[in-house]
């Protein structure tokens, strides 16, 4: 089944933030209508979207809306299909590498040493969790459940 399009908005001549919102969000359709997803899904996607096209509002609750759209159907497209855009896992890692890594890691500096080294560990657990980010990229893109677009929220 193919995935339904989105509805232009008048409010988009006046805003051109909700402009920028609305291209991304048809860039991302088009990236998953190439590739080849199941019914059920799709049908998911396309309740979102008709959700976001029926809805009426001012340009920052639509802007509100499709931020939201975007992020379910991210979500959707993670937990069904394993299909991520371009840099999700390293994203993802930065942070999880900063906290689970960086602090303890920290601690253990500034315990041992001296406090003044607690936050030589955020930067080393920086870069542990971009580095186990970038495998989980590359494993994703070797096995096709990447997208081909880079994630704007």
């Amino acid at each position: 089944m193919d995935i339904i399009a989105l509805k232009p908005r008048p409010q988009m001549g006046e805003s051109p933030k909700l402009q920028a919102h609305f291209d991304h969000l048809n860039q991302i359709l088009s990236a998953i209508r190439v590739k080849d997803i199941p019914s059920e899904v799709s049908d998911i996607i396309n309740i979102e979207i008709d959700r976001l096209n029926t809805y009426s509002g001012e340009a920052k609750a639509i802007k509100k809306q499709i931020r939201i759209a975007k992020s379910n159907i991210f979500t959707l497209l993670e937990k069904e299909l394993k299909l991520v855009p371009k840099n999700f896992y390293r994203n993802k890692w930065l942070a999880l590498g900063m906290v689970a890594f960086g602090i303890p890691i920290g601690l253990v500096f500034g315990t041992t040493m001296n406090m003044a080294f607690i936050g030589i560990g955020i930067p080393i657990g920086l870069a542990i969790g971009v580095a186990i980010g970038t495998d989980y990229d590359r494993k994703a893109k070797e096995e096709g459940n990447q997208l081909d677009l880079e994630v704007e929220f």
